[in-house]
């Protein structure tokens, strides 16, 4: 038996009176007066916790985990202004020698550049040498010469670029997903070190939509004693029928696991992206990736076979062929971004039962793109708190490597709508803290009671009374899943 007694803690959701809490075997097994709990039980672990504030652990909702755990080794181009910017960051960096084959940026964003992109500024920023950029949202990739013909033969076809060496959609997709083809145990190495990352901010649990089905990669990775968080693995269409015929069923445990890895959603992407312009808008610009008489087989394909969808929308548009594809087939699930909703559509997520899986720092990484792409519209944008008015649940995510895997930083876009000391952005919209934590943790819980699997957090303040400033600055204590403690700094 193992135990864990949590000495003078106060409870998120509750006054904040002082008590103990005792762990046993993974589960809530006592809470009381702080200093009542005997602590001199043989083996037992005392944790002085001096009146810090203990919540359930934390859930990114929408990740790409392999992206995100590349991507903190490229280089970040993201604070460049200017295509010009761009390129002369990584020619600094391929002077320095960074790359060995391939020269690999990410986070650009070109919305608001003064120039485009233009494939002989990275010609000219590392001759010899393939350099390819990726956008913020992964949406797009800007190569060179030299990658465009790398990669057209790692992927066995021609890709599809203009003049300016921009690829967009699948193309971009199958781009990205080619430089992340790297060895096992260099990959799992570089997870290893992300998820040590997203524990030490409390994060328990987290949703991976990688577009590669990774299934098997987390079970390897945890069989490994990469175990640091719990994960859903969601699958893609071109996988579908693979994990159809593995019998797996969303909430499915892997066995071997210690159920730390679960069958995720069947993920389907049916527009582009804001960054990119590419959401598919009722104005009919944009990209649709398929007809509706498609997604509705499709999507009822996957719920016969107990799978659970997650339908990326970004525009008007595709949220309303998402919605539409839901009510046809009768199925419960979540739409992925929600972030530009049509006017009688905002109601319809609760009526049809279908969460909104949202990423509140992207409303901040992109308001002033919206304010120019989306003009006349933006008072529709993002709508958390409408979407919470109408009933619908809200699940909060950072969708890594767009926004950083950090529920602190999604927390407070979420509740502030700003960021860098400017006016906060539609502030109509903004959640209430409450809601902001509810769409952060397992299930929408508040607070902790007796009996609860022990997949806590311990922070220095009281979440629900931070302002955002103090949500994206939040000390993280310590972090458990099932009682054993994941990151621990008290």
């Amino acid at each position: 038996m193992s135990e864990v007694l949590l000495r003078t803690v106060r409870r998120v959701g509750t006054s904040g009176a002082p008590a103990d809490v005792r762990l046993v075997d993974g589960r809530i097994a006592a809470i009381a007066p702080a200093g009542t709990l005997d602590a001199s039980r043989p083996d037992t672990q005392l944790v002085e916790a001096a009146g810090a504030w203990l919540g359930p652990g934390l859930v990114d909702h929408h990740v790409h985990f392999d992206q995100w755990a590349l991507v903190r080794r490229r280089i970040d181009v993201s604070g460049c202004d200017s295509a010009e910017a761009t390129a002369a960051l990584l020619a600094d960096a391929a002077r320095t020698g960074v790359a060995d084959s391939v020269l690999v940026g990410h986070g650009y964003r070109d919305g608001m550049w003064p120039r485009p992109a233009r494939r002989a500024l990275l010609d000219q920023a590392a001759p010899g040498l393939p350099v390819v950029v990726i956008a913020a949202d992964l949406h797009a990739v800007w190569c060179n010469a030299l990658a465009l013909t790398h990669f057209a033969a790692l992927v066995g076809r021609p890709l599809a670029a203009g003049e300016d060496g921009v690829m967009r959609e699948q193309d971009a997709f199958d781009v990205t997903g080619a430089l992340s083809r790297v060895q096992d145990d260099v990959l799992d190495g570089y997870v290893a070190d992300a998820v040590e990352a997203a524990a030490a901010r409390g994060v328990t649990r987290v949703r991976d939509l990688e577009m590669v089905f990774g299934i098997d990669r987390w079970t390897r990775r945890v069989r490994a004693g990469t175990d640091g968080l719990r994960v859903d693995s969601g699958v893609y269409p071109v996988e579908l029928e693979a994990a159809i015929a593995r019998g797996l069923r969303t909430g499915d445990v892997v066995e071997g696991t210690r159920g730390l890895v679960r069958m995720g959603p069947f993920k389907v992407i049916t527009d582009g992206s804001l960054g990119t312009r590419t959401a598919a808008m009722a104005d009919g610009s944009g990209v649709l990736a398929y007809a509706f008489e498609d997604l509705v087989a499709m999507v009822r394909r996957a719920v016969d076979a107990g799978l659970v969808p997650a339908v990326h929308a970004i525009g008007d548009r595709a949220n309303t062929l998402a919605l539409d594809v839901f009510e046809a087939v009768g199925a419960r699930g979540t739409i992925e971004h929600a972030q530009l909703l049509g006017p009688d559509d905002v109601e319809r997520f609760a009526r049809l039962g279908v969460a909104a899986s949202v990423q509140p720092e992207h409303a901040m990484d992109d308001r002033d793109i919206a304010d120019r792409y989306w003009a006349g519209v933006t008072d529709r944008a993002f709508a958390f708190a409408s979407l919470d008015r109408s009933g619908a649940t809200l699940l909060l995510g950072s969708d890594a490597p767009v926004a950083p895997l950090d529920p602190w930083v999604s927390m407070a876009a979420a509740v502030g709508r700003d960021r860098d000391g400017r006016e906060p952005w539609h502030p109509a919209e903004r959640l209430a803290a409450v809601t902001a934590w509810r769409g952060s943790t397992e299930g929408g819980r508040v607070g902790l009671g007796v009996g609860d699997v022990a997949d806590l957090v311990l922070l220095a303040e009281d979440p629900l009374a931070a302002s955002s400033t103090g949500l994206r600055g939040m000390s993280v204590l310590a972090t458990a899943i099932d009682g054993r403690f994941t990151y621990r700094d008290v």
